[in-house]
């Protein structure tokens, strides 16, 4: 049995603002598709076609979606977020339970799979709109590519987190950022994704209650001699997190620095001796519910920090200085604003910020 005293996770309190910012949004999913600011989802709707310069690659709709999939969790969550469930189709590729708050809108939506889909099934769901959070799903060696979807009728986005300029995907790995990740990214999918189906009002709110979060969370907070490093999956070759992607965005939020931040691989696999020698202060868990890597669950990463001889002796270690949070909060989504959160209120907890 795991010591539990020093450990962090987000109590109540922290978590409920997660519920707030989509309650409204959540109640939307189950009224009329008209409410809220969005156009008729029927005919020839009034304001489209729409067209969205996704990456360089536009994305050109000429009515809202009706059947729309989302190809992996943090796109599915920004939907549920925006009020769309009665708009979904299907959803696929889950690390984590969804997001509180959004639990009944998205129990209302098919799962086509836990991870990734075959083109088939995704096909059998009948889609008129496909998106992803990720090239890796929604491109070469994917589901599909999105040229594969355009061919049939099917227009299809990826999250501008993962395609914009400064992302590398063709470097190897999880691909590797020239320029950080900043949350105006983040903020743009939520608009973008507003925009296609025609409810930008939903989409407006819900961005100005996430920057109102990172405010609170962040607000007077100083943690500059704090070095923090975030283990997303994997005991036997580990990512880590580099310095520019989501895990980077909340760094800089908090005003901590990054154990590496001196690689720019997004999720570089780091042995542990390295580790050793960085000695971080703090170390951010993903506390993940699949089961594709060695040690997902924040339990099975405490339980081999505290045995494995390289690690044991890390000051974080011997005092237990863990922060718990979602997979989803280390990649760039919804979800990143609770970790900023989250590790805010860690630091805090540990007397390493005022």
């Amino acid at each position: 049995m795991l010591r539990t005293h020093a450990l962090f996770r987000a109590p109540a309190s922290l978590r409920r603002p997660a519920l707030l910012l989509t309650s409204a949004l959540v109640l939307a999913a189950c009224g009329p598709s008209g409410g809220d600011g969005a156009r008729p989802a029927s005919g020839a709707s009034a304001g489209y076609p729409v067209t969205i310069d996704n990456c360089g690659h536009r994305v050109t709709l000429t009515s809202a979606p009706r059947r729309a999939v989302s190809l992996n969790q943090g796109t599915t969550e920004i939907l549920l977020a925006l009020g769309l469930a009665d708009r979904m189709a299907g959803t696929a590729t889950w690390t984590d339970p969804v997001m509180k708050g959004l639990e009944e809108a998205e129990a209302g939506v098919e799962r086509l799979a836990d991870d990734r889909p075959s083109f088939e099934k995704v096909l059998d769901a009948e889609p008129d709109f496909v998106t992803a959070s990720f090239v890796s799903t929604l491109g070469q060696g994917g589901v599909a590519t999105r040229e594969q979807f355009e061919r049939l009728g099917v227009p299809a986005y990826v999250s501008p987190s993962d395609c914009s300029a400064g992302k590398d995907n063709d470097s190897g790995g999880d691909g590797s950022r020239s320029e950080p990740l900043t949350l105006d990214t983040v903020y743009g999918e939520v608009r973008d994704l507003a925009r296609v189906f025609g409810v930008e009002e939903r989409g407006e709110k819900l961005v100005a209650e996430m920057k109102e979060r990172v405010r609170g969370a962040t607000d007077g907070l100083n943690a500059s001699d704090v070095s923090l490093m975030y283990w997303f999956a994997d005991s036997r070759s580990p990512y880590l997190a580099g310095c520019c992607g989501a895990p980077g965005a909340i760094t800089r939020a908090v005003g901590a620095r990054n154990a590496f931040d001196d690689t720019h691989d997004e999720w570089p696999q780091i042995n542990w001796e390295t580790v050793a020698d960085r000695d971080p202060d703090v170390i951010v868990l993903g506390d993940l519910t699949r089961r594709s890597q060695t040690a997902e669950s924040a339990e099975a990463k405490i339980r081999f920090l505290e045995t494995n001889p390289a690690t044991r002796n890390l000051a974080a270690v011997r005092d237990r200085r863990y922060i718990l949070v979602s997979g989803q909060a280390m990649n760039p989504s919804l979800r990143t604003v609770e970790g900023i959160e989250q590790v805010a209120a860690g630091l805090r907890a540990f007397g390493l910020a005022e």
